[in-house]
Parts: C-alpha cells; sequence; structure tokens
C-alpha cells in the first residue's frame, strides 16, 4: 500500500513491479512536501525539483479534494525542464508526446492528475500487475499488504530506499550517476530496457 505521486520515482516503481499487485491510499490526508506533488529530475546544472502547486489546504485536506493551482502555469514550466534536460536524450521523441499530453490537459485535483500518470508509466513499463484504490483509510492495512505509505520520503532522497537497489544506466548529463530521480530519467534514456533496471 503506497500513496500516489507525481511522475513517481524508482524506489516507487520498484515495489509496484515486484509485488503481485498494489494498493494506493484514496483516503489519506495530503502531506505538504511529499512525492504527492512533486519529483526530481536531472538537468544539465543540478538535480531540479518539478513541484505542481496546490491551492491553499484546510488542516487534514482529504489528498482527493487537493485542488491544483494552476493560475502558475506550472505546466509550461515542467515541460519546458523536461525539454531541456531530455530533448536529445535517445527515447525522448518516443515518450515525449505522452507527457506533453498530460501538460495539455486542464487539471484540477491533484489526485486525478497523478493516477492519469501512473496509467502512463504502467503501460511504458508493459505491467498488467493489477493497481486497486482504498475504499477507506485504514492505520493498520489488513494482515499481508505491506505499509509503504509515507515511507518513500522526499526530504530525505537518497541512502535508504525502501524497494530500491540502485542499478547504474547511461543518463544525460555528469559522470556521476543519480539514483532514484522520476521514472521520467530512466525512461528518456533507457527506454524499454527501463524495466530491468527495476527488477
Amino acid at each position: 500500500m503506497i500513496e500516489l505521486h507525481y511522475w513517481p520515482g524508482l524506489d516507487f516503481f520498484s515495489g509496484l513491479l515486484t509485488h503481485d499487485q498494489t494498493w494506493i491510499e484514496a483516503h489519506e490526508h495530503y502531506q505538504k512536501q511529499s512525492y504527492r506533488n512533486r519529483c526530481y529530475v536531472l538537468t544539465a546544472n543540478k538535480i531540479d525539483c518539478l513541484t505542481v502547486p496546490v491551492q491553499s489546504l484546510a488542516p487534514h485536506q482529504p489528498i482527493r479534494e487537493v485542488q491544483i493551482d494552476n493560475s502558475q502555469h506550472w505546466q509550461d514550466r515542467h515541460w519546458r525542464c523536461l525539454q531541456a534536460a531530455y530533448g536529445k536524450a535517445p527515447f525522448f521523441d518516443y515518450y515525449g508526446p505522452d507527457v506533453q499530453a498530460v501538460f495539455r490537459k486542464n487539471w484540477t485535483y491533484l489526485f486525478d492528475l497523478n493516477w492519469e500518470i501512473l496509467t502512463i508509466c504502467r503501460k511504458w513499463l508493459r505491467t498488467k500487475l493489477p493497481v486497486n484504490l482504498t475504499e477507506c483509510y485504514e492505520k493498520v492495512p489488513a494482515a499481508g499488504i505491506f505499509d509503504a505509505r509515507s515511507r518513500l520520503n522526499a526530504r530525505k532522497r537518497t541512502g535508504n530506499y525502501t524497494f530500491y537497489q540502485p542499478s547504474p544506466y547511461a543518463q544525460n548529463f555528469g559522470p556521476d550517476f543519480v539514483p532514484n530521480l522520476s521514472l521520467l530519467d530512466i525512461m528518456f534514456c533507457q527506454g524499454p530496457e527501463a524495466r530491468r533496471y527495476l527488477i
């Protein structure tokens, strides 16, 4: 069981691909400064954090009620960043149109955006393992369900991973491998080979 992320990282997908099924927490309260509305990509100069702005939140805001602040034109910024970072990557022309289509839609709710992204990423990884939405919030999941909610921490990005065992692959920039970036990084750089780095 895990929460929905924005263009999730490799730790997220390593977990998804190595379990028989995944439960997405659909009834939690939104948590700030988390992967729920941000992802990390590698640009020419640094690791860049792409953040989806959200409208002001009430205390304990249910995740499915969190609305995106579209006045900030975040889609344009994110797409321009990805074009600059990965435009010359081997598989950008193949996967880029799917990403651009996401940014061309008008999204109201963060949860709906992230669900669409997860659907696209599962298609890219060619996985048909079941992904289910929880029907209610349970502080302790049923027996046999591994609780990964909030274990993948955006503020502690490196070092201890829940599922991911870093396996270096060729990235666009720099001599040093950067692990656990958004799935976008490995898809644009490795294409169909991405899956074997995650399992």
